[in-house]
């Protein structure tokens, strides 16, 4: 297990739920932090959360379905001198339940792709090369296992897209240092899973962290995050190392 001690990690959706929960984890391991929401308000209690665990920290935001914004958000973080080392593309949007699956308008996946595929792709190619050549880095894309259920085709249908370009990526960023990775927390009682969702939102952790914390150069795998719940840290990294890549 790599130490991130003094690593910088960007973290997108750090407000509340999952992101907020991978900020502290992260924080806890002593790696610095850059945390995301729509406004830099959203993440004021984060931020004094994570800094009182002795780190350092900052917020930015963007709109991620708006690339103006998140081009300035990026720009931001430049400006500021950050080497961003790990990432976690965790924000994301679900649309809404649709029973009649035929009234599914064209703008509920536009906009899904534009927040759950696009802006995400684009923070990863962003600092992909930074990473690149300073021989180290860690991507970890959010995923899901949403399937066979058209009446959410939406969101199922950008996160497979994710899926599909982040397997691709960590093919061409193979051997370079860069391991980028899939991450799946399962349907979790977050603001967006909602109160019947099957699992605890802290049953993801330590599962959503293991991507940044593999240190054995295999790339493009994904992981289910409820297959390591109630694993320390340390356990659970060992037994993503066991897992092998796609190609």
């Amino acid at each position: 297990m790599i130490n991130l001690k003094n690593k910088w990690a960007l973290i997108t959706g750090a407000s509340r739920g999952l992101g907020r929960l991978i900020a502290v984890a992260m924080a806890e391991q002593g790696c610095n932090l850059v945390l995301h929401s729509r406004n830099k308000e959203h993440c004021k209690s984060i931020l004094s959360e994570v800094q009182s665990l002795g780190v350092q920290a900052y917020t930015v935001q963007a709109e991620l379905s708006d690339m103006g914004q998140l081009e300035r958000m990026l720009s931001e973080i430049d400006e500021k001198g950050t080497q961003i080392d790990v990432i976690f593309n965790n924000a994301g949007l679900q649309t809404t339940y649709r029973s009649a699956i035929l009234d599914t308008p064209a703008e509920e996946f536009e906009i899904s792709f534009r927040i759950n595929t696009i802006a995400p792709m684009m923070i990863c190619y962003h600092f992909a090369d930074g990473m690149k050549k300073r021989g180290f880095g860690r991507i970890i894309n959010t995923s899901s296992d949403i399937n066979l259920e058209p009446q959410q085709a939406p969101y199922s249908a950008s996160k497979a897209a994710l899926d599909k370009i982040t397997i691709d990526l960590s093919y061409a960023y193979r051997d370079t240092g860069v391991i980028i990775s899939l991450a799946n927390p399962a349907w979790c009682k977050t603001d967006m899973g909602g109160e019947n969702a099957y699992f605890e939102p802290e049953s993801a952790i330590p599962g959503l962290l293991v991507g940044a914390f593999v240190n054995d150069g295999k790339s493009g795998r994904y992981f289910n995050a409820q297959d390591f719940k109630g694993m320390t840290l340390e356990e659970a990294v060992r037994n993503a190392e066991l897992q092998e890549s796609p190609y």
